[in-house]
């Protein structure tokens, strides 16, 4: 089975955790510039973000220096499959009916169904909310999670937009074009914000929010 771009880095963090390294430590014993593996340098420009591979060179070096096979890699990557935990799913209208709770208000009998939560990878992150252009749907000090890789955006999503020159927002996601995307802001003080695409490093979908 052909591996994933986030099983490939996956597999690399995780051999540089066996060596005791981090992944700029690995790149710089293997020889090569110690930024090749950061987080950063695994996406390039565009929206949705193009995945950056490493490069078969930087495969051969890695795996020199430390000793591993080309085989015992590929199980690195393989058992870098995306895992799930998952809690009950229920839906709104059945919850007001009886025989789903029990007397502490804890799930209980049979129709639930299950809610998937991703797995910590290094693709997925927390950014703390600041500033009320979201309010009141995100205040500050919200935290909102976000999976770099899930890029699967469309219109009406909250979003995390990163730009090239290091800005990032979270907005609603009002309308994309082939050229520009329209970000909008939940208070309605602050305007839209229109960004060309080639302005954009990178945009995700946000998952969760912890309030």
């Amino acid at each position: 089975m052909p591996l994933s771009h986030s099983q490939i880095w996956t597999a690399i963090d995780r051999l540089a955790a066996q060596a005791n390294l981090s992944a700029s430590g690995l790149a710089r014993k293997a020889g090569l510039d110690p930024t090749s593996f950061n987080p950063s340098k695994r996406f390039g420009p565009g929206s949705p973000p193009r995945p950056r591979w490493p490069s078969t060179e930087s495969l051969t070096r890695v795996l020199d220096v430390t000793g591993l096979s080309l085989g015992a890699f590929a199980e690195l990557a393989a058992d870098a499959e995306p895992q799930f935990t998952t809690v009950p799913l229920l839906g709104l209208a059945q919850a007001g009916q009886d025989g789903f709770f029990d007397e502490a208000g804890l799930p209980t009998g049979e129709g639930w169904d299950q809610t998937d939560l991703p797995k910590v990878s290094p693709a997925l992150f927390s950014l703390s909310i600041s500033g009320d252009s979201m309010e009141p749907l995100y205040r500050p000090g919200d935290r909102v999670l976000v999976d770099q890789e899930r890029t699967d955006v469309r219109r009406g999503d909250r979003v995390v937009v990163r730009t090239v020159t290091g800005e990032t927002l979270a907005k609603e996601l009002a309308d994309i074009g082939p050229k520009q995307v329209v970000l909008r802001s939940i208070n309605p003080a602050y305007p839209d914000r229109v960004l060309d695409r080639s302005d954009i490093a990178w945009m995700s979908r946000i998952l969760w929010v912890s309030q």
